[in-house]
């Protein structure tokens, strides 16, 4: 029997076991369960003593891994199989999102006091930003353990000013930064202009802002599951996503390959959120956005739940990216609106269906569908004075599709 030991923060709460068939198995210390301010990891993985296993437990570790194909290289690198959630786990899940922690057993978390930083020279930084395309959050690198997760070339680093470090050992990182993808040119642009324009329509976004490497565009995102503490160091807030709540495992977030619907979002946060008014305004604020912004790729775990202050709230939008720029991409929406598939073919009507099998108010979710449309096309100027540094065609191609697609919605 393998074992990794589960921490928040500095505090243990619980183990991962691997048996020898290789099945998962999570157990909560009977410390954690005694203590009256302890949270749950998630929602599929309630306070209770006993033994987790199989779904309930892989949906929610190995939803913290990457996806598909830098797992796959990261194996490559770390000489294990891709497969095998433990041993990812083990190797790079020291930092991941949230303030879940897994260290073999004997190690014990880093003292906020005692944090290690890595500086890189602008030379270094570059070397490493160049590099993340065979080698997926510098895996393997000795004092990392760094874990995210989706398909996008990024890494944690913490910031100091606009130099970069690497945080070594356990030490949480500050941001997160995105390279342009060879693939997809001009999408730090195109996800800063997107998240730029969100945060001026009042959606909840962390601040983002494009800083050069070399000759490539990187996307740095402040971190919003990492606060100050009282006494100045980064301390870690939990999260976790709407898949990893849902009991749903990474490789479904989509909803043709049997993910969540838009029905089970509203109903998870009827249920889990402590403001459930208040964030299912604000999700179906974000499905619009993301409709009109013409980003199909707004799946189940673009979602999160944020836990702060003995709450559970819905966290900061994220990863808003208009994918219609690249014809190339699937316009198969990741969940459904009403019965619309196509990301091309939404119209009001959709809202409307969706409203009646979300249980909503169809006056409410129209007046948000027009209120938002209004705002964006509104906004679409005053962003384009915001950030000097947007590529100019990407700007003029994501600018006209948001444009004709606010229009549609008032025809």
């Amino acid at each position: 029997m393998k074992r990794l030991f589960v921490y928040l923060n500095s505090l243990h709460i619980g183990e991962l076991e691997q048996s020898g068939n290789g099945q998962l198995h999570f157990r909560y210390t009977s410390e954690w369960l005694k203590n009256t301010a302890a949270l749950p990891l998630s929602r599929s993985l309630p306070l209770k003593d006993g033994l987790f296993d199989g779904n309930e437990v892989r949906s929610f570790f190995a939803g913290t891994l990457p996806d598909e194909e830098p797992r796959r290289l990261i194996a490559g690198v770390l000489g294990i199989s891709s497969a095998n959630d433990f041993a990812m786990l083990e190797r790079i899940g020291g930092e991941c999102a949230g303030a879940v922690s897994l260290l073999p057993e004997g190690v014990e978390p880093s003292e906020p006091s005692k944090s290690r930083l890595r500086r890189l020279s602008e030379s270094d930084l570059e070397e490493v930003i160049n590099s993340l395309h065979k080698r997926p959050l510098m895996a393997g690198e000795d004092g990392l353990r760094l874990s995210l997760a989706g398909a996008q070339d990024k890494l944690p680093v913490v910031m100091d000013g606009m130099t970069v470090c690497l945080p070594l050992d356990n030490t949480p990182s500050t941001h997160i930064i995105k390279p342009v993808p060879d693939r997809f040119p001009g999408l730090v642009s195109n996800e800063l202009f997107c998240m730029k324009l969100a945060k001026q329509v009042g959606l909840n976004v962390p601040d983002v802002f494009n800083r050069p490497v070399g000759s490539r565009d990187c996307l740095v995102i402040k971190r919003y599951d990492r606060i100050l503490s009282l006494k100045g160091h980064i301390q870690r807030v939990h999260q976790e996503d709407f898949c990893q709540a849902l009991g749903y495992p990474p490789e479904k977030k989509y909803q043709q390959e049997g993910g969540p619907f838009v029905r089970e979002c509203i109903a998870l946060l009827r249920e889990w959120s402590s403001a459930p008014v208040l964030d299912i305004r604000d999700f179906v604020d974000g499905l619009i956005f993301n409709v009109l912004i013409g980003n199909a790729d707004a799946h189940g775990k673009n979602y999160s739940f944020l836990y702060l202050l003995n709450s559970r709230r819905l966290a900061p939008f994220y990863d808003l990216v208009c994918t219609l720029a690249w014809p190339e991409l699937s316009k198969m929406l990741s969940m459904k609106i009403g019965k619309g598939k196509n990301l091309n073919e939404i119209r009001l009507h959709h809202f409307r269906k969706m409203a009646e099998e979300c249980r909503l108010g169809w006056p409410m979710v129209r007046e948000r569908v027009m209120a938002m449309s209004e705002k964006v096309r509104n906004s679409l100027v005053s962003v384009e004075r915001i950030d000097e540094t947007f590529d100019e065609r990407m700007f003029s191609k994501v600018s006209k599709i948001i444009l004709d697609r606010t229009e549609r919605f008032f025809l």
